[in-house]
């Protein structure tokens, strides 16, 4: 039974680790407020320097995490029923750091094992008296400072206690006495990574102050961590087979530090030349010069009307789920390993279109690229969606308060009042089946600048 208690186990850790390869590179949102709930299995809520993830990876029960404040947070929902021989259902956690390439802010990590001073953390819990189920820290290492994949380093797993008799993974190869507690120590191999777990004897609802580098040199002395390897996470939740709701955090800190003093703590340069590179009418698209920094870029933070709406791990982005004919104002700022944030790039704008604007064979898409105090310049699409070649098109439309155009290229232009009608010019008017082409204009405007509903036809 035991054998295959760990091999269940292994197999459940593969798991959950694939499952969050898998898993888009989140990011820390803006600052949550208080009692902020999320059901999604995936979701995640920032609290400052640290993250609340949900992480339910192993079942479609529903489960709710609720952030109270601080660094407070609960299982607020979970019924969670599963055999304790088998994997978990869930991992609730907060953390620091970057986890799969989503990195908090101000966390002084990664630092090389070789190279750190201390890590030292408190942590207050509570734990029902029912259900199944760990609380433990989960701590990453990996051989390079950063990684948006399965890190290749060690994972140090710090249970606090347990109930419902789960275990950790591998087998029992020691004991220690570290930061005055005494701890029964389990090693195990992954197929690219190295686990080892120190389970608090007996176990507490909290820890204050405790030394995690004096676990973690213990590990090296035992083999389980190569000194050249970086400290890239330490995360701190509940591992769930059976009940769950109740579990909570009153509050949880972590800090590291390197020696001489802190960690990385220069941030990488501001992006450059970002620009809306297209729209539909519930789309836009965006790209950008990337930013450079002293150890490594990981990605880019995006945000729309200065609220964070995704994350980047190139310079491009594409903003879905948006309204049609609405101005949009988007900025970019860059992050590092060590949770290090740029400061945002220049705004651009960018508008969506009124949607497909044809009939006559053809579609037109209109988009604002770039706005100031009483001009703007914009670009029009226009896709052939007949069967047959074109040997030319028009775009017509009215505007809906004063703006005009006072230049426009890749077109013939000719307005009476606020009606406008571009054809095409002697060079692209042939659009072959699918295929599109573009005409753009400045223009000037007073009050409001919405988008107008075009109208396209081929000859």
């Amino acid at each position: 039974m035991a054998r295959r208690l760990l091999r269940l186990r292994a197999l459940a850790t593969a798991l959950t680790l694939a499952f969050a390869v898998t898993l888009p590179a989140a990011v820390a949102a803006p600052a949550a407020q208080a009692d902020t709930s999320t059901c999604s299995a995936t979701g995640t809520i920032a609290a400052g320097d640290y993250t609340i993830q949900a992480n339910e990876w192993n079942s479609t029960a529903q489960q709710c995490i609720t952030y109270t404040g601080g660094t407070g947070w609960n299982v607020s929902t979970a019924n969670f029923n599963l055999g304790t021989n088998g994997a978990p259902a869930t991992y609730p956690s907060i953390y620091k750091g970057c986890h799969w390439g989503s990195c908090t802010g101000n966390s002084g990590l990664p630092i090389q094992m070789s190279n750190l001073g201390s890590t030292v953390s408190s942590w207050s819990t509570t734990q029902p008296a029912s259900g199944a189920y760990d609380v433990a820290y989960d701590i990453w290492f990996n051989s390079t400072p950063t990684t948006t994949g399965q890190p290749d380093g060690t994972e140090v797993m710090v249970w606090i206690n347990s109930r419902g008799g789960v275990q950790p993974f591998g087998s029992q190869t020691g004991t220690a006495s570290l930061d005055g507690m005494n701890w029964n120590v389990w090693t195990g191999q992954q197929t690219s990574w190295k686990i080892i777990s120190y389970v608090l004897n007996p176990g507490t609802t909290s820890v204050s102050n405790l030394d995690l580098k004096a676990l973690f040199e213990d590990a090296v002395a035992r083999g389980s961590i190569n000194p050249s390897n970086y400290l890239i996470d330490v995360e701190a939740g509940f591992e769930i087979w059976q009940g769950g709701q109740g579990l909570g955090t009153n509050s949880f800190s972590v800090t590291a530090t390197a020696n001489g003093g802190g960690g990385d703590t220069t941030p990488p340069s501001t992006p450059a030349n970002l620009a809306v590179t297209g729209v539909t009418s519930s789309s836009a698209s965006l790209s950008w010069s990337p930013s450079t920094d002293n150890v490594g870029v990981a990605g880019y933070r995006v945000y729309r009307n200065g609220v964070q709406v995704g994350t980047s791990t190139g310079t491009t982005f594409t903003d879905t789920g948006l309204s049609a004919s609405t101005q949009y104002t988007y900025t970019v700022a860059a992050y590092d390993a060590a949770g290090n944030v740029s400061a945002q790039s220049a705004g651009v704008t960018a508008t969506t279109s009124a949607g497909s604007g044809g009939g006559g064979g053809c579609v037109a898409g209109y988009a604002v690229t770039s706005q100031w105090g009483n001009g703007f310049t914009a670009t029009v699409t226009v896709t052939n969606n007949g069967s047959a070649s074109s040997n030319g098109w028009k775009v017509t439309w009215n505007w809906g308060g004063n703006q005009q155009i006072t230049n426009l290229w890749n077109g013939v232009e000719s307005h009476s009042g606020q009606s406008e009608t571009v054809t095409n010019a002697s060079f692209n008017g042939s659009v072959a089946p699918g295929g599109n082409t573009s005409f753009g204009f400045q223009a000037n405007y007073s009050g409001t600048n919405a988008a107008p509903t075009l109208s396209c036809t081929l000859n």
